[in-house]
């Protein structure tokens, strides 16, 4: 492997799915400004995700119309019979 190509800067950081809710600590090197107090007490920088393993419709087996921002509706008024 090639040296000094991998960050140093991994720190403890909390990912939250905002669909369902469902948080996990893990290490990261995102940035960000929130922060969260996790389950031990401590804070943790806070990375909000659209969509998890706990909400894929892959992982979970569900057909899930996620409609971010009207996208969906826009699609189907653009693409619509006429």
């Amino acid at each position: 492997m090639k040296k000094d190509i991998h960050p140093s800067n991994y720190r403890p950081v909390v990912f939250k799915d905002l669909s369902n809710g469902y948080s996990f600590l893990s290490r990261s090197t995102a940035s960000s400004k929130d922060t969260i107090v996790w389950e031990d007490g401590n804070e943790y920088p806070l990375i909000k995700l659209d969509i998890s393993h706990k909400s894929h419709p892959f992982y979970t087996g569900k057909q899930v119309l996620l409609d971010t921002a009207g996208r969906v509706d826009k699609f189907y008024s653009r693409y619509k019979k006429k």
